[in-house]
């Protein structure tokens, strides 16, 4: 290859933001020199290189957009620490066939147990495969489906959080929900009923959910949309949050 042909080709590839394709380019012409590889063959290794670097990018994108409160996946879980956790369901839970199905998740038990974590690792692994995802906590989705609703904009909004191909809702249960509340929560999971995939983690048993949502007939309603399709993972154990400070006490 000439100087003046390498130049412009280096030239095309800036002007096309192909940056690792230029990048790569020597190493690729060096390599299939060495090995006697066709030109498909070379072209084919070069533009690896920039489909991979545009789907980490992709991916960081998904994962920043999703809010997550951290960034943890199922390998950073400590399964030992909480043995009531199956392991391989989790593993099949984050490969994520729920979503294909429009199936749910309710993580059931107490504080600290490691429902959010859980509930996190696959929402990141639903925003690697570029599956919209977002993370919210349940009294700040209520927040904003009451100020819409406030502002003449409630349709609008819930149509918001109806589009995403996953929603988790954290800490249903844990701060009081007025019938007007019940009432907005109720309209977005039946939006989302039997179309998306929600999961939700949760420190209340399912008996306990009419006092939750303050009526008995919209919790049950909640319920029936929730619980038709939906795999329940009940965790008890240990706080997971002080697990590193209750091993230092055993």
């Amino acid at each position: 290859m000439s100087n003046s042909t390498y130049n412009q080709l280096t030239a095309n590839l800036e002007l096309l933001k192909l940056t690792q394709m230029k990048l790569h380019l020597d190493e690729i012409r060096d390599f299939v020199t060495t090995n006697g590889l066709s030109f498909t063959e070379g072209l084919l290794k070069l533009s690896s290189y920039e489909v991979d670097f545009k789907e980490q990018n992709a991916s960081r994108s998904m994962i920043k957009a999703a809010a997550f409160p951290f960034v943890k996946e199922l390998k950073d879980y400590d399964f030992e620490f909480q043995p009531s956790v199956n392991e391989q369901e989790m593993r099949e839970l984050a490969s994520l066939g729920f979503l294909e199905k429009n199936e749910n998740i309710v993580f059931l038990g107490p504080s600290g147990v490691g429902k959010t974590h859980l509930a996190t690792s696959i929402g990141i692994a639903a925003a690697k495969k570029h599956a919209s995802t977002y993370f919210i906590k349940c009294n700040d989705l209520l927040q904003q489906l009451k100020r819409a609703q406030l502002e003449n904009r409630l349709d609008a909004r819930l149509k918001h959080f109806s589009k995403y191909r996953l929603l988790i809702i954290d800490e249903l249960g844990y701060l009081p929900i007025n019938k007007e509340d019940s009432n907005l929560f109720f309209q977005l999971i039946d939006m989302r009923y039997e179309k998306k995939s929600t999961i939700l983690t949760t420190n209340m048993n399912f008996n306990e959910w009419d006092g939750v949502f303050y009526d008995a007939v919209v919790a049950n309603a909640i319920m029936d949309r929730i619980l038709h399709h939906a795999h329940v993972v009940p965790i008890s154990g240990k706080s997971y949050r002080l697990k590193d400070h209750l091993r230092q006490t055993d």
